[in-house]
């Protein structure tokens, strides 16, 4: 007897991509259900809780081609020239990296965070952070 897809207890089935059909789908990283919309971007690809992604996109965001579908850390954050914030993202599976824009319902505490880690690294001198 083939498996049927598990059941919420609200009944929604999950999909094969982890997406509910209620427009939302559920982190890899803390397992909250995180809705597809987002506020400041058109494609929701990782979780405002804890910035973790899945390799689903190729090269447009949005295109969902990408064959990998390994989970994806947040590792740092970087700004563009217009001032925008963007997430670096590496594939754990592949090694892939992307950049993917901060939504307005992240978490600003785990955004600040990865943003001044570079200054608790004692290997650097502080003067050289300073600098740049």
């Amino acid at each position: 007897m083939p498996r049927r897809k598990p059941k919420r207890p609200d009944g929604r089935r999950q999909g094969r991509s982890g997406a509910f059909r209620s427009g939302s789908f559920r982190c890899v990283g803390c397992r909250l259900d995180v809705p597809l919309s987002a506020p400041g971007t058109a494609h929701r690809n990782h979780c405002p809780h804890c910035l973790t992604s899945l390799h689903v996109d190729d090269r447009i965001p949005g295109d969902r081609r990408a064959g990998c579908g390994g989970r994806m850390a947040a590792l740092s954050v970087t700004a563009r020239r217009d001032g925008e914030w963007m997430i670096i993202h590496e594939c754990l599976a592949c090694g892939r990296l992307s950049a993917n824009r901060i939504a307005g319902d992240d978490n600003a505490l785990a955004l600040i965070r990865m943003a001044v880690r570079p200054l608790a690294d004692t290997r650097l001198p502080m003067s050289a952070l300073l600098a740049l």
